[in-house]
């Protein structure tokens, strides 16, 4: 797949900002009507998670109104160092806006993880091919299976987890990971291995690294020749995946099971746009497919008349 990210914003028009941070937050509750009012007011539509321990979430709308939530979120004393990992998208990449108040901002449900008080060590994009190149390393994937399924770095060990709360288990499960000393691990922005290398710390690994930026930083600034990345990066919002240079992929999304589609997958006979195809196809009655095809049906018509259907 070649990528298709181009300075060209009226390619382009949308703006895209992924971020999260750690921190101590007061009273998180009260940021939630204040962000959301703002979001809908500039045309940003997204997901942010807020927490006593943070802040988690993508967005994306016109470049000025993506701007103005981030200037309002580092306005907060507890946000004045954000940081955000940008990319562009050629369709609005997001259908409304959420901003949720949450006990974790992501979710591992080990109580005691605290990446404030203990994580492992960052190492930036430019340092990551010699350490995962390393005899002595172990990679380590932390995403979910439908994640892991379009695309991982080269060698990387896949935990077939189906959500990040399965994590720990995995990791106890799995004695030989104490076999080598180094565990070098990634996800898509970051956020994911600030809890999965602390939580490593304190099951006794000592030498514990993490991909700075994630592999979203990574395929923005390490260039294709020289990448260790094999397929595609797999993004929460309607362009799906993106590849080298944060190029826009080709994979497409199953609406019935929010799975990522490849080619190969829309060529299936157990593929049918908006109700099926070969992950969810033999999990799904007959009644399923019936009621997402109404559902496709609505959402056809709502296009034609010029309007969005929420169920879409």
């Amino acid at each position: 797949m070649s990528p298709v990210m181009t300075d060209d914003t009226t390619l382009q028009p949308w703006r895209v900002a992924a971020l999260y941070h750690f921190t101590r937050v007061h009273d998180h509750a009260r940021l939630r009507g204040p962000l959301q009012a703002l979001c809908e007011e500039n045309d940003v539509c997204g997901t942010l998670l807020l927490a006593h321990e943070g802040i988690n979430g993508t967005i994306g709308g016109p470049d000025d109104g993506v701007g103005t939530v981030l200037a309002f979120l580092r306005a907060q004393p507890e946000f004045a160092s954000l940081e955000h990992k940008e990319s562009r998208a050629s369709k609005k990449p997001f259908l409304r806006m959420k901003v949720k108040l949450k006990k974790e901002i992501v979710t591992m449900g080990v109580e005691t993880i605290d990446p404030l008080r203990v994580v492992g060590t960052y190492v930036e994009p430019a340092d990551w091919n010699s350490l995962i190149s390393d005899p002595d390393t172990i990679v380590i994937d932390t995403r979910n299976d439908y994640e892991t399924a379009i695309g991982t770095f080269k060698g990387a060990v896949d935990p077939d987890i189906k959500t990040f709360r399965e994590f720990p288990a995995w990791v106890r499960a799995n004695a030989g990971l104490h076999n080598k000393p180094k565990i070098a691990m990634f996800c898509t922005g970051g956020i994911r291995c600030e809890k999965a290398t602390a939580f490593m710390k304190e099951e006794g690994f000592d030498e514990v690294f993490h991909l700075k930026g994630g592999i979203l930083k990574y395929l923005e600034q390490v260039p294709e020749e020289e990448s260790l990345w094999e397929g595609a990066c797999f993004v929460f919002d309607e362009r799906v995946s993106v590849v080298h240079g944060l190029g826009e992929g080709d994979h497409k999304l199953c609406r019935a099971c929010r799975n990522p589609l490849t080619a190969e997958a829309m060529a299936s006979p157990h593929y049918e746009a908006g109700v099926s195809c070969p992950a969810c196809h033999e999990v799904r009655t007959e009644d399923d497919r019936n009621r997402f095809r109404e559902r496709e049906k609505q959402a056809r018509l709502a296009r034609e008349r010029g309007q969005r259907h929420m169920g879409s």
